[in-house]
């Protein structure tokens, strides 16, 4: 008797840290998530050195639509409405909208593009109070491709999708929807949110981050439901489609060998799938090979330094009007200039799949 009531004792302390781990872990990752991925605004344009829209207006003019994802209304917008040599939808990062990629867009249409892009929920100029998690960039893309089916100026061309790092994972992902599809190119993507999610648990917590991987997996199923973990090489198998995947070698943000799509290249079966791996030093990391190479040596040899003074000076409260003198010594041309050769591979590749 007494060995049972032990027994029940023990048991019944086991059940209740167990639920306690998985209420309060949930809890406590919950306010973690809705940190990591709230909204993704486009920074105050007075201290930034980065050409947004309104620098390129007069040469590029665009046409804004709105489509909905969920309950939110997302900003879409139409680049090169002249061009005919194919659409090109873009799906951005985290943490900003598609005008961070302003440069590569326009020198798309200079290739005759047509390009259709628009910001996730949760950034840039569409509604969302968050960008809510890794599996939303997919569900975007598929409202916005839907809309583009329907869109008489879009639905016209062969559709081609264009992504980095979110959008990279969304532009593979996509392909286990359905829709037609010519060629993908993918940037810096990850294969599945799970594991790009465990991935920074590690990179955080080290051993310990194994202990949160249950209540990470719950957290993105509670979110996103069926759509939490499409897998970006399974769409990739499926859809049997062109696809390019470009990774640098030193990716600091999705590990070229941990949770990038490049690292499970031996999963992927489809025989029209590329590989692309930039592996240039000052050019192999996760946005870094978007950088010229006159780019690549001013960034080491004025940026890098003068930040670095001004960090030193004044800690993480460097003062405005600091910010706004350094973003005036900068050299605005090679700041917003892109790599050519990442531009000729794209228009290349997509190329070879017009009509």
């Amino acid at each position: 008797m007494k060995r049972k009531k032990i027994f029940r004792i023990t048991a019944v302390t086991l059940v209740i840290l167990i639920l306690s781990y998985f209420v309060v872990g949930y809890i406590i990752t919950s306010k973690e998530m809705a940190k990591n991925f709230g909204r993704g605004d486009y920074p105050d344009k007075s201290k930034s050195a980065t050409w947004f829209y309104e620098h390129y207006e007069n040469e590029y003019p665009r046409e804004e639509v709105s489509f909905k994802s969920g309950e939110n209304t997302l900003k879409g917008f139409i680049y090169g409405m002249d061009n005919d040599k194919g659409l090109i939808v873009f799906a951005h990062g985290i943490g900003g909208g598609h005008e961070s990629y302003i440069s590569m867009l326009t020198q798309l249409v200079d290739c005759g593009w047509r390009i259709f892009t628009y910001d996730c929920t949760g950034s840039g100029y569409s509604e969302g109070e968050s960008s809510v998690g890794l599996a939303q960039s997919v569900i975007d893309l598929d409202n916005a491709l839907t809309y583009a089916e329907g869109d008489e100026r879009l639905n016209s061309l062969d559709t081609f999708v264009l992504g980095h790092s979110w959008g990279g994972y969304a532009s593979a992902a996509i392909l286990n929807f359905d829709h037609d599809i010519k060629a993908v190119v993918s940037m810096s993507g990850y294969n599945t949110p799970f594991e790009e999610l465990t991935e920074r648990c590690d990179s955080m917590f080290g051993g310990w981050g194994k202990l949160i991987y249950p209540l990470i997996w719950i957290y993105n199923k509670a979110e996103f439901g069926s759509n939490s973990s499409y897998s970006a090489v399974d769409g990739i198998n499926k859809s049997g489609i062109p696809v390019i995947i470009v990774h640098g070698n030193k990716d600091e943000i999705i590990a070229f060998d941990g949770a990038g799509i490049i690292a499970h290249k031996d999963e992927i079966t489809n025989p029209q799938a590329e590989y692309k791996i930039f592996d240039e030093e000052g050019r192999n990391g996760h946005n870094s090979y978007f950088y010229t190479p006159e780019y690549r040596d001013y960034k080491e040899s004025f940026i890098l330094p003068r930040r670095d003074e001004l960090y030193k000076k004044y800690g993480d409260n460097v003062p405005d009007e600091e910010v706004m003198k350094f973003n005036d010594e900068i050299d605005k041309e090679l700041f917003n200039s892109t790599n050519e050769d990442l531009i000729k591979l794209i228009d290349d590749f997509f190329g070879k799949y017009t009509k």
